[in-house]
């Protein structure tokens, strides 16, 4: 019998070797793969406007979407900046996640802690979560006028489902032997509720917050249709009639840009409350 050895796989390896081997095990990030198909994406739309494949009405280049939000910024459209329409938006986005916050959370307290409140709340929780908030708007616009309060209805109607619904899952995903070990060391129903359950449902509740600012920013295009003077959605609404395409891609990105850093504001929010949840 005859024994053969491989001398090649018996040769220590290199240091080049090492780093090959450790480069191809190791995966890429996932924001380089983000930031290719971003690149890739307005390389087909240059590629795309400069070959004029489509008229510049429908699909202006991205160098005219950027000298169009240079302009929005320092001249404006619609005798405002901006920063006016930005503000108005927030405006309203804020104060609908404030109203939609002051009642969501108690009412998901309700539904998660309380057969009755379930029974109450479930069905108009229900009812709401469905409909598009164009199918309301009229109705509301009748009830609350055409101000600023039917806007922020509109919108934080469109936010409470997500809270409520959030806050009763995170209630009822409590732990049960942290209420009973509470409740033997003599806790009162109050003190379960404020010092366990609420503490536990945090996490659920942030989510909540999250999935409403959402569901804000599509309902904002829809609120600011009524009698609005300002917004972002406003400013889209009156570029788009004028056919000004620019202004409206211009909107559009300004729009992704503020849900992004308010996602990440969210995120940030919740790494600093719940850092035990927070796995992103």
């Amino acid at each position: 019998m005859t024994f053969s050895t491989d001398i090649e796989t018996l040769a220590p390896a290199t240091d080049a070797e090492i780093g090959e081997k450790a480069s191809a095990g190791r995966p890429v990030p996932v924001a380089v793969i983000s930031a290719i198909t971003i690149t890739a994406i307005i390389g087909v739309w240059a590629l795309a406007s400069s070959y004029a494949l489509v008229s510049p009405v429908f699909l202006p280049s991205p160098r005219q979407v950027v000298i169009a939000l240079y302009n929005l910024i320092v001249t404006g459209f619609v005798d405002a900046t901006l920063a006016e329409h930005v503000g108005a938006s927030l405006y309203r986005i804020f104060g609908a996640l404030i109203a939609s916050i002051l009642i969501g959370i108690p009412a998901g307290i309700a539904i998660g802690t309380s057969r009755v409140g379930r029974g109450i709340l479930d069905p108009i929780v229900e009812f709401l979560r469905p409909l598009p908030p164009l199918a309301y708007l009229p109705l509301i616009i009748i009830w609350v006028g055409i101000g600023e309060a039917s806007k922020i209805t509109v919108i934080a109607l469109s936010m409470l489902p997500s809270i409520i619904l959030s806050t009763s899952a995170g209630v009822r995903s409590v732990s049960k032997d942290h209420v009973n070990a509470a409740r033997s060391l003599g806790a009162t129903r109050r003190q379960v509720l404020a010092e366990v359950v609420l503490p536990s449902a945090v996490p659920s509740i942030l989510t909540g917050v999250r999935i409403a600012l959402g569901a804000g920013w599509t309902t904002l295009v829809a609120a600011e249709l009524v009698a609005a003077t300002s917004g972002i959605g406003f400013m889209i609404q009156s570029a788009a009639q004028f056919l000004v395409t620019d202004i409206v891609i211009a909107g559009i990105v300004v729009i992704a840009l503020i849900a992004i850093l308010l996602e990440f504001l969210a995120r940030l929010i919740e790494r600093r409350l719940v850092p035990w949840a927070a796995h992103r």
